[in-house]
């Protein structure tokens, strides 16, 4: 295919974002004049260095030998039958080194910064996946890490906070506003912008200022190219369905991206929490408006004033006001379906394939789970392929203290 070929002509994934991180009208970079220049800077070094040979080739090698790449695809033949609905596929990356999808993009991210030259990673975490993996990360180039992270979620998610200091990050504690990811996204920020030249800003997900949501997507879009291939080595066809929850949205564009050419349905999972009312959930997409937040256009959640609403969900990952520009535009133009499992479904989702498969999935993947079963009674004759993006040993003592009843029930 010609360079110069139309965008109509290009695979999807090629064809999005445009030049200025559009999708649509969502995405783009709203940020000042001075952070602009950096950006640009990571731009160009990224369209440069990451389509060069000799950064695809470490990259790979460090895909097989140091992240455990590719993760397998595993039917779940007893929570299939259990169900008795359609057959439920998983994408294992909870077998991914570090316990989760994160550390696909971060090692690119942090390969990306060597190449610059830069001497500091910055970056926010919720549930502490891609604080984990920032700092495996930082820990294998040997670049320091520096990341934030909100008081609420220290207090959850502390398994990874220690896992995060063992590895040699640096952790600072968010204590602004609801003290969670969005405060701990503005805080790294902020860090940031105190030393753009030195430093580089690896987001967690596939939001922010354009170049973010464009080089996060890439660096997942491995888990759709194993997954695709792997499920037509298994079954011989694609799947009907493929699953993945979002929050920001990295997981679920990581895998999305293999199949957005394909007569497969898209479905983006968002936490319901509690109910409808504006702070019991973190449902984006399903009750939010276009609005401008962390430097990029997308769907997010408001209060009465237009600021970022107030948001809730058990899943310390997907408690953002806000999601991704490509999923915006994906639904946008009606190739994703929104669904919504709240927070009792996603423990009763925890707790089923824990027990029926011996998987205990990360709170925010079974969210996905929780979806998934429901879908799988209505298409009985129908083949899902969900994204396990991450494991639970991060979530196990907070969901004892808290849901402990669950583990007396019989699944």
């Amino acid at each position: 295919m010609s360079k110069d070929a139309p965008s109509s002509a290009l695979p999807t994934h090629r064809a999005q974002p445009d030049a200025q991180g559009f999708f649509g009208q969502f995405g783009g970079s709203f940020i000042p004049p001075e952070l602009q220049a950096q950006m640009d800077e990571i731009n160009h070094a990224y369209q440069r260095i990451s389509r060069s040979y000799d950064f695809i080739q470490e990259l790979r090698s460090i895909r097989q030998h140091f992240q455990g790449r590719p993760t397998p695809v595993y039917y779940c033949k007893n929570l299939s039958n259990k169900i008795d609905g359609a057959r439920i596929y998983l994408k294992r990356e909870d077998l991914n080194h570090t316990g989760a999808h994160k550390l696909n993009h971060c090692m690119g991210e942090a390969l990306l910064a060597k190449y610059l030259g830069k001497k500091k990673l910055i970056a926010e975490t919720g549930a502490g996946q891609h604080g984990v993996a920032l700092a495996t990360a930082g820990a294998y180039f040997g670049i320091p890490v520096e990341i934030h992270m909100g008081e609420v979620d220290i207090a959850k998610e502390y398994p990874n906070v220690v896992r995060m200091k063992i590895l040699g990050a640096k952790v600072v504690p968010v204590s602004k506003g609801l003290k969670t990811l969005k405060e701990a996204v503005g805080s790294a920020f902020e860090a940031y912008l105190a030393d753009p030249v030195n430093s580089i800003y690896c987001i967690g997900s596939v939001v922010g200022p354009h170049p973010f949501p464009l080089m996060v997507r890439e660096f997942q879009r491995v888990v759709g190219i194993e997954a695709r291939e792997q499920f037509l080595e298994m079954t011989g066809e694609l799947p009907d369905n493929v699953v993945a929850c979002v929050g920001g949205g990295s997981n679920a564009m990581g895998i999305f991206s293999g199949f957005l050419d394909d007569p497969v349905e898209l479905h983006g999972v968002e936490p319901l929490g509690r109910g409808v009312k504006l702070g019991d959930h973190a449902a984006s997409l399903s009750y939010g408006s276009e609005g401008v937040m962390h430097g990029f256009n997308s769907i997010m959640l408001k209060d009465e004033s237009g600021a970022p609403g107030p948001v809730h969900s058990v899943a310390s990952g997907l408690d953002y006001p806000s999601v991704g520009p490509e999923h915006a535009y994906l639904k946008s133009i009606g190739r994703t379906q929104v669904g919504t499992a709240t927070d009792t479904e996603a423990i009763d989702a925890f707790f089923r394939l824990s027990r029926l498969e011996g998987i205990i999935p990360a709170v925010e993947s079974a969210h996905a789970v929780a979806y998934t079963i429901k879908l799988a009674k209505e298409r009985p004759t129908q083949n899902i392929l969900v994204n396990l993006s991450g494991r639970g040993d991060k979530d196990i003592d907070f969901i004892m203290q808290n849901f402990g009843e669950y583990a007396d029930r019989d699944y």
